[in-house]
């Protein structure tokens, strides 16, 4: 039974590649690295959350996001699912419940989502606490051509096709989402700052990351499990 239905809108994946020795020390024992074709994933992942709502709930929120994320799957076998290293939203209730019902590690971020000439701007600043270093992205980017799935054993649907995440909490919560396959476009983005490589504990991978985009998508999600 779903919990929550969403909607997500003007999302653009940015990931670099690495190797996965820089990922493993940042992960909890039972997760292990997923790799495609021995590489392994850093990804920031800005989108505008729209109508978050409990089931039968008449209302529900909006607000931006930004995450850092890799690939994981379970070390003793399973699915391959995301792993987050922060996730940055501006909404402070939204925060609050992510944290508490899906023990995500959210912080509340001041977000702006600009569309402009065909463009989108995004902006997240999360000023340091004592729990954690400040954290900016700033970003603009268009999207280019028509939408298609990705294509299956791609590496585009390796970085955006995952349908569940893990967290390092103990037990280690299991959350399950569903959706359409993405509708990907090419896009060029301009990134002027982003710092949460360094607020996660990572140096900022070389070079230019490899970078798609989607105008929308319906999604619902699980209540949160456990992993056995």
């Amino acid at each position: 039974m779903d919990l929550l239905s969403m909607r997500w809108r003007e999302t653009v994946f940015a990931h670099w590649p690495v190797d996965p020795a820089v990922v493993r020390p940042h992960l909890p024992d039972r997760l292990s690295v997923a790799t495609y074709d021995g590489t392994a994933w850093l990804g920031v992942v800005a989108f505008d959350m729209v109508d978050i709502r409990p089931r039968g709930a008449p209302l529900g929120l909006s607000f931006p996001e930004v995450n850092l994320r890799t690939y994981v799957e379970p070390s003793d076998g399973g699915e391959r699912g995301v792993y987050f290293f922060t996730l940055e939203a501006a909404d402070t209730l939204g925060v609050l419940a992510a944290r508490m019902g899906y023990r995500l590690p959210y912080h509340h971020a001041t977000m702006a989502v600009h569309s402009r000439d065909d463009a989108i701007e995004f902006q997240s600043y999360r000023p340091a606490s004592r729990d954690a270093p400040a954290a900016h992205f700033d970003a603009t980017y268009r999207p280019l051509g028509e939408p298609s799935s990705p294509e299956s054993g791609s590496l585009t649907e390796f970085l955006v096709e995952n349908y569940r995440f893990y967290t390092d909490e103990w037990p280690i919560v299991v959350g399950v989402i569903d959706h359409d396959p993405w509708p990907i476009q090419d896009v060029d983005v301009e990134i002027r700052a982003n710092t949460l490589f360094d607020a996660c504990g990572f140096d900022h991978p070389d070079g230019e990351p490899l970078v798609h985009y989607a105008k929308e998508i319906d999604v619902t999600a699980e209540p949160p499990t456990i992993l056995r």
